[in-house]
């Protein structure tokens, strides 16, 4: 079975903070994968170091079999990526479409495809914001803004979609919008990848868990049945706050600028 991505001993240090401690896993094609853990676990730095939005110190991530340090063998048309709403929607004055159309753009490709406006509706409707696609971002809902920021990972037709907290402060319309697309891309055979952190309402889409703590791995496993009876939330030291991402800078590199 093809590897979607393949991480060994992955370190990462920003500043003086170590904040991934040597993760290892492999995520077959077609599966999909909850990242989860208590704030500060390292969940939001896996997932930008996946997408190589910033360094590894040391480690190998392969993506679809192409090192990932080797950024122009990476096909980045195959994986879509939406980071957290906070960090990615404050103070963009953009539209919808333009929003969506802005995952066209990435590596040394400056302009989207021709078809790049109808691939942008399309994925719009795909998430039902279709009708208010020249409407700034910042005059929709937190969860809408979600919705959005989904479809712009969703507008390459991507193998593999990776998206940071989808569910996190959204309403229970956008919530159940993002699980059918979810669903219907599970079906399709495309590989996900999900920050959560709770899991108990999505143990019918999710394959298998990853579960950090401290930067490192505490278990890789796809007895997903088992998750059901460990509490509400399934996570070490969960501590019930919400808050956006690990507490570390981001960075972005020329070939990744488009999955941001």
């Amino acid at each position: 079975m093809t590897q979607a991505v393949s991480a060994r001993g992955v370190h990462v240090q920003l500043g003086s903070a170590h904040i991934l401690l040597g993760i290892d896993f492999d995520l077959e094609a077609g599966r999909t994968l909850a990242i989860l853990g208590s704030n500060g676990s390292g969940k939001s730095t896996l997932v930008r170091a996946v997408v190589g939005a910033i360094p590894t110190s040391t480690g190998s991530i392969e993506l679809f079999g192409a090192p990932l340090k080797t950024h122009r063998k990476v096909d980045w048309e195959r994986i879509g990526y939406a980071p957290q709403r906070t960090t990615a929607t404050s103070g963009v004055p953009a539209t919808a479409l333009e929003t969506v159309m802005g995952g066209l753009v990435y590596g040394h490709r400056l302009r989207g495809p021709r078809n790049g406006r109808y691939r942008a509706m399309e994925a719009l409707a795909t998430v039902g914001l279709a009708e208010r696609a020249n409407e700034s971002v910042q005059t929709f809902s937190g969860g809408q803004q979600q919705r959005i920021l989904t479809a712009r990972a969703l507008v390459r037709d991507p193998d593999m979609i990776i998206l940071d907290e989808p569910f996190a402060g959204v309403d229970t319309l956008s919530r159940r919008a993002i699980l059918d697309v979810l669903h219907a891309q599970h079906a399709a055979g495309k590989t996900i990848i999900l920050v959560l952190h709770e899991v108990h309402e999505y143990l019918d889409l999710v394959d298998e868990a990853l579960i950090l703590d401290g930067g490192r791995v505490l278990e890789h496993t796809s007895a997903i049945s088992d998750l059901r009876g460990s509490g509400h939330h399934a996570l070490p030291g969960h501590d019930h706050q919400h808050s956006h991402g690990d507490s570390a800078p981001q960075y972005s590199t020329p070939y990744v600028e488009g999955l941001l």
